[in-house]
Formats: structure tokens, sequence, C-alpha cells
């Protein structure tokens, strides 16, 4: 397990896939050869220096030491909504929130509010996980970046992440080894609008290689293209919902032998460079594509 190495932020921590089926979303990431952490219900603090409360959500995640995909659940829809979940899940299903890592949520929310993409100041997180020793408390801190796109994006310290990254979770039958990386596609018009944005919420200029625009962080990487150059299908199979994260990347040892694990278990594949990939409509709205 690595830890952050910056204050503010360098790493991309998660992305989230939105469903209202939990269950029916941790079994087909299981067929996709993932081993899923256990199910676990959030407490969310609904401001800054307020005490978490019950709220209608649940995970599984799927965990490589650091990065990690969230399967979140809507399990509740009686129960509060503090962070406003719902409203999300209500546009579409799928791959919606992307949230950064950081050593310090405070320095994070001073910039990010100083440039006006953050209100609300700190908000915390908290989780009971099972771990080999018992149930433990998982806690975090997060800041909401005011510009949406795709969905949500946030900032997280984490603060306890050998609750998180338990190393009984961190083996894969498809041999992932990470989040690799996710792509985000744009309305042609928006994408510099978007570029800059992303450069002042993450501090950092991109690098452009083929009209696309990369944040390469210490551990993962986020791709802005505008959606003439996207040659991929998009969620809903339209551009209506744009902009859109359309595609996250997972590492593998050997896409040859994930395809095969993959394939084995019922779900189509087909020829991506370096990889292979499983559309959106078979993985629960998020076009994956496993890469070395």
């Amino acid at each position: 397990m690595t830890t952050t190495q910056s204050r503010d932020i360098d790493y991309l921590d998660h992305a989230v896939i939105l469903t209202t089926d939990l269950d029916g979303l941790a079994a087909r990431y299981a067929d996709l050869g993932f081993t899923l952490g256990p199910y676990s219900a959030h407490l969310l603090a609904p401001e800054s220096g307020a005490e978490p409360i019950a709220s209608n959500t649940a995970n599984r995640c799927v965990l490589f030491g650091e990065t990690y995909l969230e399967l979140l659940g809507i399990v509740d829809e009686s129960a509060p909504d503090p962070w406003r979940v719902g409203p999300v899940a209500a546009q579409r299903e799928g791959l919606r929130g992307l949230v950064f890592g950081c050593g310090d949520a405070d320095v994070v929310a001073r910039r990010l509010e100083s440039r006006h993409l953050a209100a609300g100041g700190v908000l915390a997180l908290e989780r009971e996980v099972d771990t080999v020793d018992g149930p433990r408390t998982m806690a975090a801190r997060s800041v909401h970046a005011t510009h949406r796109s795709g969905g949500w994006l946030g900032v997280a310290q984490q603060l306890t992440p050998r609750y998180l990254h338990q190393p009984r979770y961190l083996t894969h039958a498809n041999g992932a080894r990470g989040l690799d990386s996710v792509v985000l596609v744009v309305e042609d018009e928006r994408l510099a609008d978007e570029v800059r944005c992303y450069t002042e919420l993450l501090d950092l200029a991109p690098r452009v290689d083929s009209g696309r625009h990369h944040f390469d962080l210490r551990a993962g990487r986020v791709e802005l293209v505008a959606a003439s150059a996207f040659t991929g299908d998009l969620p809903g199979g339209s551009h209506a919902g744009l902009p859109s994260f359309a595609v996250a990347r997972i590492a593998v040892a050997d896409p040859a032998y994930a395809r095969e694990l993959v394939h084995g278990n019922g779900i189509r594949t087909h020829d991506r460079p370096g990889g292979f990939a499983v559309d959106a409509v078979d993985a629960f709205g998020v076009h994956l594509e496993f890469v070395a």
C-alpha cells in the first residue's frame, strides 16, 4: 500500500459507479474477475463541522492498494440523502463521479474556495467495515467541488487507509493492479472551459497528445476529449448527456488472461489497443477497458 506524497491533490483516489441495484452491480463485477470488499453503509456529514448521519447509500469496493472503484448503491430511498446522490442517479446511473486524493483536506478546501471551485468546507465520512480483527470504522474527510462534469467531483483525505485497502481484497482473479485512467467526453465547444477547470482543480497543466488532454497524476490519470474525436460508445448512446465520464481503464497483469476469464463468464468483449473492452451496457453504465 502506498500513501499520498502531497498535502494537496496528487492522485486519483477512486471512480464512482452509481446504481440503484447494488447487488446486481456487485455480482457483475465479481463476474468480471474482481474481488469485492464487504458491504458497508455510509454515515455522511450534511455540512462542515457536523457529525455524520445515516444515509441512503452503501457500497462495495474494488480495491487496488491506493486507487479503487467504488460500487455505490442507493439502498434506502426513505433515508436522508445529505450528499444529494439521488438526483444524480435519477439523471443516469453508471460512472458518475471522480474523487481525487490528498494528504490534507483543509489545504485543498482553502485553495479551491479561493478559486470558487468548492464551497461548504470539509465534510466527514464514516462507514463500518469488517476486518480480520473485527468491525472497524473507516473514516475520511471530503471536499466537494462546485463544478460538475459528468456527475460530481470531489477530493478525499483517507484517514484510515488500512481499513479500506485490506490485503485480503487486493488480489483479483483477472490480475487487476489499479485504476489506470478515466476519460471525460465533452462537447467540442466546451472542451477549452473544461480543460481550464481541471487545470485549476488539480493545479496541474495537462499533457496534450492527439487532441486529448491528459492530467497525469502520481497514481491515475484523467483524459479530456472532444466528442467529435471520441470513437467509443457513450453511456446512454448519445451526446445528450455530455459531458460524460465515458471510460474507466483498469491496469491488469495480462490482458489476454483477463479477457479469457471475462469471456468465460459469459460477458462480451472486443478489441482495444493494448487490451480489450467491455461495453457500458454489460458493465452497469461504464465502458471498461483492460490494459497492460
